[in-house]
């Protein structure tokens, strides 16, 4: 009995192992989006930087605090005659006071902080549409990679039972007497050939499927389903230029710095400005000289008026840096453009790859068929058979390939673009 719940273990164990997750292409996008630690990770940098946005924000409100202390001094000091004694340093005293402090001006630096902050902010959150973007395009080029590799493996099979038709056609013709084993060695040859091609593309599979478990934080064998919808419609190249020069990711975290740094500047410049603070507070204490309770308003203020030129200094590296950031605001926006060309030529380059590959593929099925026809009639020896044989195999796997190389590199246009996820439906 014992023996047999274990077996039972045994076996449900490996069926629970090698039942495969149904998962479409949509739904893998989506739980990227959902589950993926990268795209987690760039999410709390918003938290991060509205933190810090807080942070400067109560640098110009007010602030109390309360001071104390209690001591115990050596003597007992007090004036004053008979019935008229003041005490002016008890041997147990104690003291508190209440204090307000207000930053009433201060150059308009920390305005320009919280601006810098604000701007933080954005950044942050464009960085998450990066994330997001790179993430969807892994998630995407790593599911197409899967069906292209079960394309590859079918390809592979074909190819297979193409060798195997061959070596039985030619253990026939060797049985009759009609060909040596060499024809039936080179059969041989070609099947185990496809098969060590076979072991290949399920090892690419395998990669594939290990990217996407990975970035979808997901266990055991996936099984992919085929795309039901294609993408939408690719608009003009200056569409796509324009769309990547206004909306890219890259694109506004440059401007944003460049705003960043001008603010910066200006921060500088706050410096040669005066400090204006006000300060008030209510005091209690135990001596009744110069009064037991009191309170006070207090108008504080500190003008510069010799800095040994640090302000200039500063200012001035402020400047500069203003200028990279310029400079990389207009190298991200060069960037953007040869990208989306660059993309757009890829995609053109695979489509035409792809016609040709399907083309070559109907010209060696027609070739393979007539070759073998004739090597049956003993009309064509078994290397017009295997020269036909390998350019059909040939021309399967390049149609498999292409195929993929189109998908991606029309995903890449968008990505170029920074619209992949309008065109994939993913809007999150």
């Amino acid at each position: 009995m014992k023996r047999t719940v274990i077996l039972l273990y045994i076996v449900f164990s490996a069926s629970a192992a090698l039942a495969q997750t149904p998962l479409t292409f949509d739904g893998a996008l989506r739980r990227a989006l959902e589950v993926n630690n990268t795209v987690e990770r760039s999410r709390a940098e918003i938290g991060v930087a509205d933190a810090n946005r807080s942070q400067i924000l109560s640098a110009v409100m007010p602030r109390i605090t309360i001071d104390g202390n209690v001591s115990r001094n050596s003597i007992e000091q007090t004036f004053g005659g008979e019935g008229d004694e003041v005490t002016i340093l008890p041997r147990n005293d104690w003291r508190y006071e209440v204090k307000l402090s207000q930053p009433i001006f201060a150059g308009r630096r920390e305005l320009r902080a919280y601006s810098q902050s604000k701007l933080g902010i954005e950044n942050a959150r464009e960085g998450v549409r990066s994330t997001e973007e790179n993430t969807l395009l892994l998630v995407a080029s790593s599911f197409l990679a899967i069906l292209n590799a079960d394309a590859r493996i079918g390809v592979e099979k074909q190819n297979i039972e193409l060798a195997e038709k061959r070596r039985v056609q030619a253990q026939a013709f060797y049985d009759a007497g009609e060909v040596t084993r060499v024809d039936i060695l080179r059969a041989d040859t070609a099947v185990k050939a496809a098969q060590r091609l076979l072991a290949g593309a399920e090892q690419a599979r395998q990669n594939a499927e290990s990217d996407l478990r990975e970035a979808l934080e997901l266990e055991g064998p996936i099984a992919v389903v085929p795309p039901d919808r294609k993408l939408p419609p690719l608009p003009d190249e200056a569409s796509l230029i324009n769309r990547a020069v206004e909306a890219r990711p890259d694109i506004n975290v440059a401007e944003n710095n460049v705003h960043i740094a001008d603010l910066e500047v200006k921060k500088q410049r706050g410096y040669w400005w005066p400090t204006i603070t006000f300060d008030g507070g209510l005091i209690n204490q135990k001596s009744p000289f110069p009064a037991a309770t009191y309170s006070y308003g207090a108008l504080r203020f500190n003008v510069p008026i010799f800095q040994s030129g640090e302000v200039f200094a500063r200012v001035a590296g402020a400047k500069e840096r203003e200028l990279q950031a310029r400079l990389t605001l207009e190298g991200a926006r060069l960037t953007a453009r040869e990208d989306v060309r660059k993309a757009i030529v890829a995609l053109r380059t695979a489509e035409t790859s792809l016609g040709l590959a399907r083309e070559q593929l109907a010209a060696a099925e027609a070739e393979y068929s007539q070759a073998f026809e004739l090597y049956r009639a003993q009309e064509a020896t078994s290397l017009d058979v295997a020269t036909s044989e390998a350019s059909l195999a040939d021309a399967r796997r390049a149609v498999a390939e292409e195929t993929l190389n189109r998908d991606l590199a029309e995903l890449r246009v968008w990505y170029a673009a920074g619209a992949i996820k309008e065109a994939v439906g993913v809007n999150q």
